[in-house]
């Protein structure tokens, strides 16, 4: 089976077979003539690189625009005439979509390198996003900080028990997605979760979305209506900022909490309801218990297993990682030419502070996305410009070592500690292989 997979669109004149089979012995070759039939392929078959050959009669290039943008996440190279190039739309074509591009006729040696670079670059993207996929695939909390490590531990020990969960953390540092976590790993996982944000309901009805109300209980109030405890039944309740609920309906939550049940508005009747209880403040709630205003017995009833989420600038080795993911998360509202984070940018990151945690991290991600001109994103997309040191920091050097480290100890496992088929691979030659085991002072 060949290590290497292309997908050649090339009009039916041109001899693919003759301009790359000799060049390229090791890849499997499939060559179509048209945008559709490559459609077609490519929704039944996975390629990490293609080659598009233009046909100035075939291919229009907003047809061209279409199928690349569709299928951004491959490395295109193209083979233009010169006369396309001096056109504007096949100039933005190639400036927008593709890794690199030759003139026609390409010379097939030249030709083969660039396919070859393109494909070890695409493999060397691909195991670093297996590596950061692969240890988050139990979690929705990304990263291997100590930070993040002691935090899915504690997930982990108290999703396995009932009892109610107090989740401290700044605003933006992730105390949803944490319950969401806890909610997952436990025995309900297969109930509803409700989050209510309790800072975010008018204080004249939160009682009734809380515990909902009966036929007349109020003006408008023609139906009975189930309120959103009511609705967790079987599964969790996350009551998100708990401490901005009325100290007056602090006092039902707490008979709700001791005795499981509760009374809809304009009812005498008590409902029995189980659910488990998960609350998340931004503020300190001993704090707010001490100046009198949260409940200090609610407070015990809700912290029984605090956990705290770290802020963002505590997860320092994580924050570049946490960027490229959301870089992909958010890949449909990017630009197709846009590839990912200039060095400047990186540093740029690494160097804030992130007071608004991963929320500002998004934000700013996604602005960057929209707004960037170039091929990577720069300080500038961030809205980060102060303070940016020139030269590549020292922890975006070590972040990008680790990386190669670990694709290079992984091709040599999967390839039997062979040097040549390790190479082969990662799309690099023997020589280049030997020069990278080197410089991490690995043996084979």
């Amino acid at each position: 089976m060949a290590h290497k997979r292309l997908l050649c669109i090339a009009p039916a004149h041109v001899d693919t077979d003759a301009l790359l089979c000799d060049t390229m012995p090791d890849w499997e070759i499939c060559s179509v003539t048209s945008l559709a039939e490559a459609a077609r392929e490519l929704r039944n078959s996975h390629y990490l690189v293609g080659l598009l050959m233009h046909d100035r009669e075939q291919q229009r290039p907003g047809d061209i625009d279409a199928f690349l943008r569709r299928h951004s996440n491959m490395q295109w190279v193209g083979v233009f005439s010169p006369r396309d190039l001096d056109s504007t739309l096949y100039r933005d074509l190639v400036v927008e979509h593709l890794c690199d591009y030759h003139t026609a006729p390409p010379d097939p040696v030249r030709l083969s390198h660039t396919l070859g670079h393109a494909h070890g670059w695409a493999m060397l993207k691909r195991r670093r996003q297996q590596l950061i996929d692969h240890d988050n695939a139990d979690s929705p909390l990304i990263g291997h900080c100590d930070a993040i490590v002691r935090l899915r531990a504690q997930i982990e020990r108290v999703a396995k028990v009932a009892a109610p969960v107090l989740i401290w953390g700044e605003s933006g540092s992730g105390k949803e997605l944490t319950a969401q976590a806890i909610h997952a790993g436990s025995e309900r996982a297969a109930g509803p979760f409700v989050p209510i944000n309790c800072g975010a309901i008018s204080p004249t009805l939160i009682q009734s979305e809380l515990f909902g109300y009966e036929r007349g209980a109020f003006t408008g109030a023609t139906r009975g209506k189930a309120g959103l405890i009511e609705s967790a039944d079987g599964g969790t309740l996350f009551l998100d900022e708990i401490g901005d609920l009325p100290k007056d309906l602090q006092a039902n939550l707490l008979r709700f909490l001791q005795e499981k049940t509760i009374c809809r508005v304009g009812s005498t009747r008590q409902i029995r309801v189980d659910v488990r209880v998960i609350a998340a403040s931004h503020v300190q709630l001993q704090q707010a218990v001490n100046k009198g205003d949260f409940r200090e017995d609610l407070y015990y009833r809700l912290a029984v297993l605090p956990v705290t989420v770290p802020p963002l600038r505590d997860r320092r080795e994580d924050i570049v990682a946490l960027a490229e993911h959301f870089f992909q998360l958010y890949a449909s509202e990017k630009a197709p030419r846009l590839k990912g984070f200039s060095d400047r940018a990186i540093a740029a990151i690494l160097d804030h502070d992130w007071p608004g945690n991963v929320r500002e991290l998004i934000n700013r991600v996604r602005r960057a996305m929209v707004m960037s001109d170039g091929r990577l994103i720069a300080p500038e997309d961030l809205g980060l410009t102060r303070g940016i040191p020139a030269p590549i920091s020292a922890a975006l050097e070590d972040t990008r070592a680790r990386s190669e480290r670990s694709a290079l100890r992984d091709c040599l496992e999967r390839s039997g500690q062979n040097v040549s088929r390790a190479a082969r691979d990662l799309g690099v030659s023997r020589t280049t292989m030997y020069r990278l085991l080197s410089k991490h002072n690995m043996r084979p």
